[in-house]
């Protein structure tokens, strides 16, 4: 059965709608979950995210550390010398969300890749605003180029991943190392990525809470992230505004039913007109953060395989 024929009333694939049920049940436990502070907030998202961390690959080594001052967690699958490496960002909206929401996804890219993966907790917003989250990726970064031979990972097979805010970090980290002239990295995974502020048809078609986020949060987001209006207009905080000639090879999965949808095909249509090559898939039936869904979705199955097979191959040709 093909993913447009399995599709609901809202365009979603049936088992990704009983993932977005179930968080919504999750939040629903908390009598007002908008109106908790910000610290209790963070925790109780925690706390609905956990069930969907349980299970998946086991690696042969999984070490928490601190990575240039910041907690992360290096997931390496298979015990073997000079492995690629993907340094991996979780989304959240620069406000929400760790390293521990998104450890399956992270664990699933390590199996399916052969690659190692890193995930750092960045500072969250507004207490850490731009470009704060964005230095501490570019250190980790320099972190694994100088640190990574001692957990058997090759620095010169670097790629960065991300998604949501996770992947509009990704691409500013690269572009801000391309500017620096730094060794290149490989490769770019980005997941339904926030690449520009500006609204889009999809904001109208998927900006509600049957499609996990609303226009009102997006907002709450970037202004979260931004100390001024202006900042918007910033390429590192826009990435789709960059001139994004001489980048690495990029990865999109594009959820078809996001709100960032359409904003992530223009940005696949901007990589490609910069010559930069690009793989754009779009997932008919996905919502943004579907691919946290893998227990239960064989879409979401299928788009972490695509991408994984993807990064295998950018992180071992020569």
């Amino acid at each position: 059965m093909s993913d447009v024929e399995r599709i609901d009333s809202d365009g979603l694939d049936p088992d990704i709608r009983r993932f977005v049920t179930a968080l919504q049940r999750g939040y629903q436990q908390y009598a007002d979950f908008d109106a908790l502070p910000l610290p209790e907030r963070r925790q109780a998202a925690e706390q609905v995210r956990a069930p969907w961390q349980a299970g998946g690959p086991r690696m042969w080594r999984s070490v928490n550390t601190t990575i240039d001052g910041i907690r992360g967690r290096i997931h390496i699958p298979v015990e073997a010398p000079a492995l690629g490496v993907m340094l991996y960002l979780h989304g959240g909206g620069w406000t929400m969300f760790s390293i521990d929401t998104h450890d399956r996804l992270m664990r699933e890219y390590a199996l399916r890749s052969g690659a190692v993966v890193v995930g750092i907790d960045y500072s969250l917003s507004p207490e850490a605003k731009f470009p704060t989250a964005l230095n501490e990726v570019v250190a980790a970064i320099d972190w694994l180029r100088g640190n990574g031979p001692a957990y058997g990972i090759d620095p010169t097979r670097l790629a960065v991943g991300g998604d949501s805010a996770g992947a509009n970090l990704a691409v500013a980290a690269a572009l801000r190392l391309r500017d620096r002239e730094a060794p290149a990295l490989r490769a770019m995974l980005l997941n339904y990525g926030a690449f520009s502020p500006e609204p889009t048809a999809s904001f109208v078609r998927y900006g509600g809470p049957r499609y996990m986020l609303t226009v009102e949060e997006m907002q709450y987001f970037w202004s979260n992230y931004t100390s001024e209006p202006a900042q918007l207009r910033d390429p590192l905080v826009a990435p789709y505004r960059a001139d994004l000639r001489g980048l690495p090879p990029a990865f999109l999965c594009i959820a078809a039913c996001d709100i960032l949808a359409d904003s992530n095909r223009a940005m696949a249509e901007r990589l490609a007109a910069a010559q930069v090559p690009c793989e754009a898939h779009v997932y008919e039936g996905a919502t943004h953060s579907f691919l946290e869904a893998v227990s239960i979705a064989p879409l979401a199955e299928r788009a972490i395989a695509e991408a994984a097979h993807w990064l295998r191959k950018q992180l071992t040709t020569s």
